[in-house]
């Protein structure tokens, strides 16, 4: 694999943040704090940030109103598991979250070429095999430490550019384009219609994209996941189309503190008929089958907090 150094993104400008948005004192005292955190998790090593968080998140966590979002959520996805079963899997996600938000400051540690690499590859042939004719869209969920299937792609000297939800607070939003860049690639793009130029801009000119594609998205269509009929982006389904483009679905599994497991799926090829749209919503529903078989294989790995679905 290549050095992520060596990539050639190094001389492309970060992504504008913020713009049109006013800082306040609030973002300001938020942004300090995030900054004294990030300092603080990489002075004690990858580790020990990785379990205080987790700490952290488990004390905590059970007492928001996210934790009964969740257990509504697994109620749905899996009637017939019972109330400890889920407050189980429930704590699990939280020390996930809180584990993820720690290691944030060592993503430099998750090198899969290292002789004692944190990170196990299984199906580093399906993107090769994707990658050797164009651009790619890798499309993955909340699993574990999501941000890991990133800085796997920029070791593997694919280039590429990250779609990404901004942060409410410009200067926190700042801070971990800036934070990502400096591991990930350079080429990101935010959500919306800031971003929207861009990635096609970068498609045209062979540039692959990653993405998550597990939230719910008000302007997306309604094809189920995990059962269940969910509003679902297409944005990585006219892609595809658009510039036939192969789909990699990807997961990420944490196998002991911060150690991982990433698999990669086999692709998923667009193939026209000539109804845009049914073709838009026949990937997406293959897109949400594969990332629902991961969640189903491992539901403690993967982040049942938000609102994924319409209320009944």
């Amino acid at each position: 694999m290549a050095d992520a150094r060596a990539i050639d993104d190094a001389g492309a400008p970060r992504p504008e943040t913020g713009s049109g948005r006013k800082t306040t004192i609030g973002n300001r005292l938020e942004y300090l704090i995030a900054c004294g955190l990030l300092s603080a998790s990489r002075a004690v090593g990858v580790d020990r940030a990785s379990a205080i968080g987790g700490f952290i998140a488990r004390s905590i966590g059970p007492f928001l109103p996210e934790t009964r979002r969740a257990d509504e959520n697994l109620k749905a996805v899996f009637p017939d598991w019972d109330e400890q079963r889920r407050r189980a899997v429930i704590m699990k996600v939280w020390d996930n979250l809180g584990r993820t938000a720690g290691e944030f400051a060592h993503l430099d540690a998750f090198d899969p070429a290292a002789a004692d690499s944190r990170v196990e590859v299984i199906g580093a042939e399906n993107v090769f095999e994707a990658a050797g004719n164009g651009p790619v869209i890798f499309v993955s969920g909340h699993f574990a430490n999501w941000e890991i299937m990133a800085v796997l792609l920029q070791y593997s000297g694919i280039k590429f550019a990250i779609l990404y939800r901004a942060a409410n607070n410009p200067l926190t939003d700042e801070l971990i384009v800036r934070s990502r860049s400096k591991i990930m690639s350079r080429l990101q793009a935010p959500k919306g219609n800031q971003g929207a130029r861009a990635m096609l801009d970068m498609m045209a000119d062979g540039v692959s994209l990653a993405m998550l594609v597990d939230q719910k998205q008000n302007a997306g269509v309604t094809v189920p996941f995990l059962g269940r009929e969910a509003k679902t982006a297409t944005t990585a389904a006219r892609l595809a189309l658009r510039f036939k483009a192969p789909i990699v679905p990807a997961s990420v599994e944490r196998l002991e503190g911060a150690h991982f497991r990433v698999r990669a799926l086999k692709p998923i090829y667009a193939e026209p008929t000539g109804d845009f749209s049914a073709d838009v919503v026949k990937i997406t529903r293959e897109i949400n089958d594969a990332i629902g078989a991961e969640i189903l294989a491992r539901p403690e790995q993967w982040l049942w907090l938000h609102r994924r679905w319409p209320k009944e």
